[in-house]
């Protein structure tokens, strides 16, 4: 089984934007942790300070403005060969500058925005094969926040009130960039109380394991099995494998489901867990969360 050399680094978001309000700006309270904690990870990842991250914003509808953002950020790391590529339709794939520039650089991040117009945007592009090769061939880094990390995988959630995903038909899938199989990523997923919308995609492909990402937060992925919890918040593994009964095949549409014997996992940072093996580890990572200890 070929196991791709790169890794990926999937965030569940520190920008609170969706789609309609959308206004490029960080959490007061998570910038700090975002910046020097996240991002200086995915510096370190991808060899340093002195390599070089192109940030692809082509899911935002305020490109510029959210470029600006991670200029600053990863400024803050010390790392300032960040280049920006503001890559809008699949006309402009086709200058050579943005192939050429996807071949030298060390990183790439996909801001976060819409999935679908990135997966629209990028899907079957000359650019999309390069990327996809030098992530399996290279020591490569594809980063991704809130929609850059949802589209990563190769079933992916374009659309779902969480208010109403309860509901068959409710939660939408399409094909993401098909970086990683057997896996479903969601984002935000704490603070828009994405839990039933992540089920209900994986009570429809038992298959894929479920990774509810939740703001500030993210997993690194090596080898496209070992997931590694980073960040100062929590992340939910979804396991539909062991799935007694599920009548999401059966009912009407706008009918509730049922699941019995859906298996979740909680990971905080350090903790990590196995795609393939479907097993939880307490301690992955080299930074934990804090542990208590008595005060005399």
């Amino acid at each position: 089984m070929e196991i791709p050399k790169g890794k990926l680094i999937a965030i569940g978001g520190a920008e609170d934007k969706g789609e309609e309000t959308e206004v490029g700006e960080l959490h007061k309270n998570n910038l700090n942790f975002f910046e020097l904690g996240i991002l200086r990870r995915i510096v370190e990842e991808a060899g340093g300070i002195d390599k070089r991250i192109e940030v692809i914003t082509t899911a935002s509808m305020i490109p510029h403005q959210v470029g600006e953002n991670y200029l600053n950020a990863f400024g803050k790391t010390g790392c300032i060969n960040v280049k920006l590529m503001h890559i809008r339709t699949r006309e402009d794939l086709q200058q050579p500058e943005y192939l050429q520039r996807l071949k030298e650089c060390n990183c790439v991040m996909f801001s976060g925005g819409n999935q679908l117009r990135l997966t629209a945007t990028l899907g079957g592009t000359t650019f999309m094969k390069t990327l996809r090769e030098r992530y399996w061939n290279e020591d490569f880094i594809i980063a991704g926040t809130s929609a850059g990390a949802m589209a990563m995988s190769s079933t992916m959630i374009y659309e779902g009130n969480a208010f109403r995903a309860h509901l068959k038909g409710e939660v939408k899938l399409t094909a993401g960039l098909h970086l990683i199989d057997n896996v479903i990523i969601d984002s935000h997923f704490e603070k828009r109380g994405r839990f039933v919308r992540l089920a209900q995609a994986v009570a429809g492909n038992p298959a894929c394991i479920g990774v509810g990402l939740g703001e500030d937060t993210g997993m690194i992925i090596t080898g496209g099995n070992k997931m590694e919890a980073i960040g100062s918040g929590l992340i939910v593994i979804i396991d539909g494998h062991e799935v007694i009964h599920t009548n999401i095949a059966d009912i009407p549409e706008g009918n509730p489901m049922s699941i019995e014997n859906l298996r979740v996992h909680f990971c905080a940072r350090g903790n990590g867990y196995f795609i393939d093996e479907r097993k939880f580890i307490e301690k992955m990572g080299k930074e934990t969360t804090p542990l208590m200890t008595d005060v005399i």
